[in-house]
Parts: C-alpha cells; structure tokens; sequence
C-alpha cells in the first residue's frame, strides 16, 4: 500500500519547493492517508487488519462480528484526524526553504492530461472497483496493470523496467520488516510481552483509565519495535482479552482497545512500511531524514492522540 509513493511523490519535490510546503507536514499526510483507512475502513488491507481483528478476539473467547468491529473503529479516526489538524495546520504551516534539484525534466507550466495520464487513472480507478466488489486485492491490482498496459498508461517495453524499480525499494523495506517479524517472533516465544503485562497487572486494577491506557502503550512498544500492526494483535490478544473480560469490559471497549494498542506505533516506528514508504518518496532528492522528518513528527502526532484522546474516548464506550 506504499508503492504509491515513490511514483507519484518525487515528481512532486520541485513543486512542494516552490511553494516552500515542509515535507514534515507531507510526511504526516502521508501516514495519515496509509494509516487512517486501514483501521477504519472495511476495504483492502482494512479488510485485512479488521478480519484479524475479529478472529483474535474470537480465539480468546470474545464473540464478535465485522461490523461490530468497523462501527467501534470509526471513534479511531478522531485521534488521527486531531493528529492531521495539528501538524499541517499548527505546527508544520509555516514555509520552509529546500534546495531545487532536478530529478526528471517536468515542465510545470504545460501540464496536460495526455493517453499516458488518463491510461494510469483509468488503471487506478478500476483497481479500487474491483477491490470493493471481489474484495481480492492481488487479482484487483493485477487487473489495473494490465488495463494500464493496454491503455498506453505504461508503456509495454518498460514493464520489466518498472517492475525491477518496484522491486529495488520494496525489497529494502520488506528485508526490513523482516527483521522486525523476527524481533516479534522472539517476543512471542520469549514471554517478555506477557512479563510486561504482568508489571502492569497491579496498576491496571487501580482504574479504568489507567487500565485503558497501560494496555495501549504496551501495544505502543510492541509495535514500535515490530514495526507493523498486522503482527501486534496476535501477540496482545492472548494477554489483553482475558484482562478485559476479568475487568468487566464491554465488547466495544475491548474492540477499540485491542485495535487501537495494535495500529499504536505504526506512524512513527522506524521499522513500519508506512514511514519507509514515505521517506523513500520525501528524500529522493536527499533532503529528508527518515528519524528526524518522518519518524518523530508522525509518531508525536498521531501516537500521541491517539495513546491520550483514545484513552478519554474508550472510557465511554
């Protein structure tokens, strides 16, 4: 779901520096549009994440369907849409001066919508159809390819071409986040989430809010370091569920919970496809730091809402 980014966002670069955008702010957009729909939204990796979701709870003793998880889900959105408000609109508004180097010769002035633009958009288009009516993601973007192919969106004798230069950056990322599962894989087998569960035990029994938002920074740390919310769940559903049952938490509250403390640290971990994806875009003139551009502004902004407004929102669910 970040594959986008490095085709649509250098292009960009010359023209984000004309009106001295701070690619911080474009940084948080980004992550916003990667992260929001995934946990809020029934459709392609949100379909993935929610079906995980549902079947983890269902394996610890907590009977609940789809829509119970996307109507509990949407209150996530208010966190992250806080997160947006503030960093494009507060803390990131200001101009901010980058050097112009050129990438590819654009010329800005003369853009028109030519065989070529209206191919990929017609590709686009029919991606996201399918994907919502076979609800098959592979087949849905395999399709739009070939639509582009055949529309003259991309040209047939620079398929090999494309698909090597897709490869070459995912393939950094996916070795990345292959060492985070393996990192996720020694703190399933090595019992150190369920030692961290148990520290918090005592406190958890204190109070509600406490109890909610322990639980949400532990999900916090574990995703932080594993670096993808997809391999969270499994691991704090087994901890967290009895934990809520025990406490007399409603089935909503538990569903938030256990969504929330999984997309918790998504943004902002250095490990996450969603920033990588974004800095691979952001710094393809070298002018953006993965850390101090991409992980910190969004792990500040959207972490941050949602670890303490979700936190005040699950006390009345």
């Amino acid at each position: 779901h970040v594959a986008f980014i490095p085709l649509l966002i250098p292009p960009l670069l010359s023209l984000f520096n004309r009106l001295k955008i701070d690619r911080r702010a474009v940084a948080c957009a980004l992550t916003f549009g990667l992260t929001t729909p995934y946990m809020v939204l029934p459709v392609g990796f949100g379909l993935t994440f929610q079906d995980l979701l549902r079947d983890n709870l269902e394996k610890n003793g907590i009977n609940v369907t789809l829509n119970d998880v996307t109507h509990t889900m949407y209150f996530a959105a208010i966190c992250m849409i806080a997160g947006l408000f503030l960093a494009i609109f507060v803390f990131y508004r200001k101009p901010k001066e980058y050097k112009e180097i050129e990438l590819a010769k654009i010329d800005l002035e003369n853009l028109t919508m030519t065989r070529k633009e209206w191919g990929v958009l017609a590709g686009l288009i029919l991606t996201l159809v399918l994907q919502i009516v076979t609800m098959n993601l592979p087949l849905s973007g395999l399709l739009g390819f070939i639509l582009m192919v055949i529309l003259g969106g991309i040209k047939y004798s620079n398929v090999n071409e494309i698909f090597d230069d897709g490869l070459k950056t995912m393939g950094f990322i996916a070795f990345v986040i292959l060492v985070a599962a393996g990192y996720g894989e020694v703190l399933r087998h090595g019992g150190a989430v369920q030692e961290l569960v148990n520290f918090v035990i005592p406190w958890i029994k204190q109070s509600k809010f406490l109890a909610i938002f322990l639980m949400l920074l532990i999900g916090l740390i574990v995703t932080m370091g594993i670096g993808t919310s997809f391999g969270t769940i499994p691991i704090i559903a087994t901890l967290f569920c009895p934990i809520c049952i025990e406490l007399g938490f409603s089935i909503p509250l538990t569903i938030f919970i256990l969504g929330v403390a999984g997309a918790l640290g998504d943004a902002g971990s250095p490990a996450s496809e969603t920033t990588m994806g974004t800095t691979v875009g952001l710094n393809a003139d070298k002018q953006h730091d993965h850390i101090k551009d991409t992980c910190i502004p969004t792990f500040i902004f959207y972490n941050g809402p949602l670890l303490i407004l979700g936190s005040i929102i699950a006390m009345f669910l």
